[in-house]
């Protein structure tokens, strides 16, 4: 069983310490970057790439996934895809509550504008 990785707090890693803290080498991290399209780490002007604490999350999954796990890259895909699409229904039905809860804030609202009213012809 792998050990958890202790990810240092800090902003961004540079492509060597990324292969450093996932033991997975810069041109297999360059290769990942075009297979797997959530990977997308910011580059600099001098075009060195800088990845966030979130990136290299996603890359020590995806070594689980291809290494431990053992699926193919396609597979691997397929799971975040997944996962990401489960996110995202999640987001939706937030989204759909926070709707709900405006529509009955903006009723209440509407109500005590009504009564203030009723209070200053009183």
């Amino acid at each position: 069983m792998a050990r958890k990785t202790e990810i240092p707090d800090k902003l961004y890693f540079k492509i060597g310490e990324v292969s450093e803290l996932t033991g997975i080498k810069p041109y297999v991290l360059r290769y990942w970057e075009s297979e797997f399209n959530i990977v997308k780490p910011s580059k600099t002007k001098t075009n060195q790439r800088l990845y966030k604490r979130k990136e290299v999350e996603l890359i020590m999954e995806i070594k689980k996934l291809l290494y431990e796990d053992k699926f193919t890259i396609a597979g691997a895909k397929k799971v975040l895809q997944e996962r990401h699409r489960g996110r995202s229904t999640q987001q939706l039905q937030l989204g759909f509550e926070d709707a709900k809860t405006r529509q009955v804030l903006t009723k209440i609202k509407e109500d005590l504008q009504g009564i203030k009213e009723l209070i200053a012809k009183g």
